[in-house]
């Protein structure tokens, strides 16, 4: 299979810098919000998991331009259709000092489909793993998957021993509700760095894994993260010299960075779509102002909520043109992208009026949407443009902006899906819209762990079959035309309102040079301070 892995990084990325000296070097850098949790299984967000991966480290690894190379695992094949042999990398030590062996992939495996954990999608993609022996393994998947390696890369290896002696087996819920789970507080994983100190909301401290099993670019002894919610802040710390680096910076800020001395912005198309979800499972919304009944489930309802979006509108008023606007639920980085079917639904509010009409609510109805303020760029303004939007056709539309540690614990499936109506962001890990079927557009479904993000289960029979043949399809035209007729039949039925790519937005210092994946993860392996 041949992915757009070619596309994958961003055009904008700073030089990687060769192999230097090690000496001692501190990077500081801050994010718009904070690590939620240590634990590698505690939610599936692309912040968290790409901090955590410089920590913990999956069986391959992406490379600075997304390209799977060997991780903890040195090499593999497929024995048959559904069997893959894992040769296990030797000599590879936990921070703790323990060997990393089959007995620990054997473990994560378990763990990450354990209840609280948000991998369970990815846990899903393996039927059983069996050990041959210290250094080698077979996974076996439930049906052909030629995407399984790629799953892998987010997947991140727990030392069994360490697990059990602190009585950590079970992943963290992101809902908050076991915030004393030893790994959410602790971590010990294979990665180049190492958690000195973590204090939530105010500071975590890395220092380098000096006996790391690979060499790497970076020349940076220690990091010091900050979480900084305020932009503002944020970009004045940068300008002052204080961080090296920054994310995500303003759109309407790039030109102070430009204009500043020893900072600049890096900025780049980022593999995200934002969209809004809807629930359109329950038979009454629960937070509404209509009873008995759920407006959602009615696709006029659903088109008159996208045809009163004015894409245009947030994008310059809001994103000040440095988003695109959307009519998939992937961009064009991901393999299976249709530019054909990324048209955005037209804005036409007296159209929506009508709509409204005929379903049934010509005085519109009001409803609350869920919307983080501290994790997507300038999330909480577009919550608020867009309900401005919604109730000019009558749709009375309450934003409940919340930090993303609160917002996560609600709506996703650990917290039983407590939400009408939300927004929400997505880069699938594999690159592959398959990932966007399996999660976000299946049929929720608890036992085979598809549709676990898809938070209002929206489900169409048709889509989850042909989510399920994308998995196992070898010959990549055939995959396509399926991805292509799925997401087709999804646009059709205004299942889900995408809004928009949003740009990749750091701001850095010259002292500085970093490596910009198209997933928004900082790598630290490529951080080179001068």
């Amino acid at each position: 299979m041949k992915l757009r892995t070619g596309l994958l990084a961003a055009v904008a990325a700073a030089a990687i810098a060769v192999a230097a000296p090690v000496q001692a070097k501190e990077f500081k850098f801050a994010f718009q919000g904070d690590l939620s949790s240590l634990d590698p299984h505690s939610l599936n967000e692309s912040f968290l998991l790409g901090t955590l991966g410089n920590i913990y480290e999956g069986l391959v690894l992406y490379d600075e331009n997304m390209q799977v190379i060997p991780g903890l695992a040195e090499s593999w094949k497929t024995v048959n259709p559904t069997t893959w042999e894992f040769k296990l990398r030797k000599g590879v030590k936990f921070h703790g000092g323990q060997d990393f062996t089959a007995d620990d992939v054997i473990f994560t495996w378990q763990r990450a489909g354990s209840k609280g954990s948000d991998q369970k999608t990815r846990a899903g993609k393996i039927k059983n793993i069996t050990k041959v022996d210290d250094y080698t393994i077979l996974v076996e998947t439930p049906a052909p998957n030629p995407i399984l390696v790629r799953d892998l890369n987010f997947l991140y290896i727990m030392d069994k021993e360490w697990s059990e002696a602190n009585g950590t087996t079970n992943a963290t819920s992101a809902t908050g509700d076991d915030k004393g789970n030893f790994a959410n507080l602790n971590a010990n994983g294979t990665g180049p760095f190492m958690v000195k100190s973590n204090q939530a909301d105010v500071k975590t401290v890395m220092v380098r894994n000096e006996n790391y099993w690979k060499d790497i670019p970076s020349n940076v002894t220690q990091i010091d993260f900050t979480p900084i919610k305020e932009a503002a802040t944020r970009v004045a710390a940068l300008v002052s010299g204080e961080l090296d680096l920054v994310y995500p910076v303003p759109v309407q800020d790039w030109q102070r960075l430009e204009e500043s001395d020893g900072v600049k912005p890096l900025a780049g198309p980022e593999a995200r779509t934002i969209f809004f979800g809807m629930d359109q499972s329950r038979d009454e919304l629960l937070y509404s102002n209509i009873k008995g009944k759920n407006p959602f489930k009615d696709i006029k309802v659903r088109q008159a909520m996208a045809h009163a979006l004015n894409l245009d509108a947030i994008k310059q008023k809001v994103m000040r043109n440095a988003a695109t606007p959307a009519g998939l639920m992937v961009a064009p980085q991901i393999n299976g992208f249709n530019e054909a079917l990324n048209l955005p639904y037209p804005y036409d509010p007296e159209k929506a009026k009508a709509l409204l009409a005929e379903a049934g609510y010509p005085d519109g109805f009001e409803v609350t949407i869920d919307c983080p303020n501290n994790r997507y760029v300038n999330d909480e303004k577009i919550c608020q443009a867009a309900a401005s939007m919604w109730a000019k056709v009558g749709v009375k539309v309450n934003v409940l902006a919340q930090p993303k540690s609160k917002y996560f614990g609600k709506v996703l499936e650990t917290g039983g899906y407590d939400t009408s109506f939300y927004l929400l962001g997505w880069t699938p890990g594999t690159m592959d819209s398959e990932n966007v079927l399996s999660s976000l557009i299946a049929c929720q479904n608890k036992e085979t762990k598809r549709g676990l993000f898809n938070l209002g289960n929206y489900c169409n029979p048709k889509i989850d079959e042909l989510s399920a043949a994308v998995g196992s399809e070898t010959d990549q035209d055939k995959r396509n035309a399926m991805i292509s007729e799925a997401f087709d039949i999804l646009k059709n039925e205004y299942g889900y309102l995408p809004i928009h790519q949003q740009p990749l937005s750091w701001g850095v210092s010259d002292r500085v040079t970093v490596n910009q994946r198209a997933d928004n993860v900082l790598d630290y392996r490529y951080v080179v301070v001068k």
